[in-house]
């Protein structure tokens, strides 16, 4: 899922049918890692981006010949060229005839690994932030993480400016029981789902994500210990049901009923059943039962 936003002033957060264009890092950013000239396909710090069609992301119509003004990299002004024209003296003109302007993208379930068969995956700390940026999404939440302290210095090395890449959002480890996967933290109860949250909130991660296993004792173990330290809690479920959740205090859900077992009949507490998705095509969404879970607060 990805939301778009546009404003007056942040960094630029433009994706557009044009080669990357790039502002130069602030002057404060520490020593670089990597040579960012490679990147940057315009030094000057006032730059007019003239003849585009912008997409604001409102839902408002499309806007045609529109000149933008990116200045020490922010954008300092958006409109019509003749209106716009007098503030551009000393900006360097790209003239963009017949692109298009779009706000960045911002990301609500990415991952910094790529998943192949048979459980296998590989991290993407390099190529995949360089994808996500080229591809026009500019801010990532990692909703669920195999390697933490990759996506932990990852982050860093982009706030810096020591490498390129989105804003970051970074996760700590899956959070499921016994039986999941080899590369989650497999929870054998509610004070180790503490002990975990804990750790990780302190080394910095916002966001936490439980998985198909864990109980509803560690799911609110992890979430109560989450708020503690001011950072929160999503899920990929099925061993959970979305209202058990919710009354919780979980802060997100992901796939929606992709995820969500709870209407599978006979379903027991803190199981997982295999097959709990076979009778959605006679699932009534609007029967109370449905409606229940829409309306948890």
């Amino acid at each position: 899922m990805t939301a778009a936003r546009l404003r007056r002033t942040p960094l630029l957060a433009f994706a557009a049918t044009i080669p990357c264009l790039a502002v130069g890092f602030p002057s404060g950013a520490r020593a670089q890692e990597e040579p960012m000239e490679s990147f940057i396909a315009v030094q000057s710090p006032t730059v007019a981006l003239t003849n585009v069609k912008v997409i604001d992301g409102t839902g408002g119509p499309a806007r045609e010949g529109q000149t933008i003004v990116i200045r020490d990299g922010r954008i300092a002004d958006i409109g019509p060229a003749d209106e716009v024209a007098g503030r551009i003296s000393n900006a360097q003109v790209l003239d963009l005839e017949g692109h298009t302007v779009i706000p960045g993208l911002i990301g609500l379930h990415n991952h910094s690994y790529y998943t192949g068969g048979n459980g296998r995956a590989a991290q993407l700390s390099f190529s995949g932030s360089r994808l996500y940026l080229a591809s026009g999404v500019t801010t990532i939440r990692t909703t669920g993480a195999r390697a933490p302290y990759e996506e932990i210095n990852l982050k860093r090395a982009i706030d810096e400016g020591r490498t390129i890449g989105p804003n970051m959002f970074t996760t700590g480890p899956y959070l499921t029981g016994q039986e999941g996967a080899q590369s989650m933290a497999q929870l054998e109860g509610a004070e180790q789902a503490r002990r975990l949250v804990r750790y990780w909130a302190e080394e910095g991660v916002p966001w936490f994500k439980a998985y198909t296993w864990i109980s509803r004792e560690e799911l609110g173990a992890a979430i109560d210990e989450a708020h503690r330290h001011g950072v929160k809690v999503t899920a990929h479920l099925c061993s959970v049901g979305y209202r058990e959740a919710v009354a919780l205090g979980i802060d997100n859900l992901e796939h929606g009923l992709l995820a969500n077992s709870e209407y599978f009949p006979g379903k027991e507490a803190d199981d997982c059943p295999s097959g709990f998705r076979n009778g959605y095509a006679e699932l009534d969404v609007n029967s109370e039962d449905v409606q229940a879970t829409f309306r948890m607060p």
